[in-house]
């Protein structure tokens, strides 16, 4: 029998980003504690195929909505939608963000900061940073109305250290066109910690816990020598699995952190260890 602390029954948990790779497992740790995933993403027909597929195998009403995180009014339909549906909303899950694939990618200079465009810099602090600024004022003022609620927003191990350039070089390329890690995800995912411990002091009295959680590469079908390089870097030797991030989510979400709040959760294999 599970510990009563981890128990989720009845709580409503958005996650943005519903439909990647993460929003999935962030949706399946929550189903396993009894909780309802609501998932939330700009990709309508993936995320309500997600949707569909998770009621029918996990046995939950399990839902999906397209909206884009950067405009308000779609955020707010969300919230009605739900409270209409749900009745409440316990939980938000910041999981939404733009992570353009380096590794494996063609000989570019997009990514590079002397010629990253302030576009694409505008465009990937809109979803990452402004959608959980929108996310939280939006679902976070619906659970202070109520008096409770967890916030948990999805940073990264490059939130606290710098990318390594050196794991995305290709051979015999000049330097103006090697591909790097974009400025734009450090940014975002370190200004999510800030978030992070502005509301948790911010919201303190009002019932709501926000917490950060920092997770390292998973492994997804990169390249056989990215990988490599990247779990050299790492002491535990390897990449994680989509899976291995539930028990944090879970651990967050739940009565388990009751006296956690404005922490940084950081689960990384140890790469920040060195």
């Amino acid at each position: 029998m599970s510990h009563p602390a981890f128990d989720l029954s009845g709580k409503i948990a958005v996650i943005t980003g519903g439909a990647g790779l993460l929003g999935e497992q962030h949706a399946r740790a929550i189903a396993a504690a009894r909780g309802i995933p609501v998932l939330v993403d700009i990709a309508g027909v993936r995320v309500a195929e997600l949707a569909n597929r998770l009621s029918d195998e996990l046995r939950l009403n399990v839902a999906g909505f397209a909206a884009d995180v950067t405009k308000p009014n779609e955020v707010k339909r969300v919230l009605a939608e739900v409270l209409q549906r749900y009745g409440r909303v316990d939980i938000l899950i910041n999981n939404a963000a733009a992570n353009p694939k380096v590794e494996g990618a063609e000989p570019a200079s997009f990514s590079r900061f002397e010629s990253f465009s302030l576009d694409q810099w505008n465009a990937d602090l809109a979803v990452g940073l402004n959608g959980a600024f929108i996310c939280c004022q939006v679902f976070g003022s619906e659970m202070v109305r109520r008096g409770s609620g967890v916030v948990i927003n999805v940073s990264s191990d490059l939130g606290l250290i710098a990318p390594d350039q050196r794991i995305y070089r290709l051979p015999n390329m000049p330097e103006n066109l090697q591909p790097v890690k974009p400025v734009s995800y450090s940014i975002v995912k370190s200004a999510l910690i800030g978030l992070t411990r502005y509301l948790a002091t911010y919201w303190a009295g009002r019932g709501i816990r926000v917490n950060a959680i920092c997770p390292g590469g998973v492994e997804n079908g990169q390249p056989e020598e990215f990988v490599t390089r990247l779990t050299n870097l790492i002491p535990m030797g390897r990449m994680a699995r989509p899976d291995e991030y539930q028990g944090a989510i879970l651990f967050l979400c739940s009565e388990a952190s009751s006296y956690m709040t404005g922490a940084t959760l950081v689960v990384d294999g140890g790469r920040t260890c060195w």
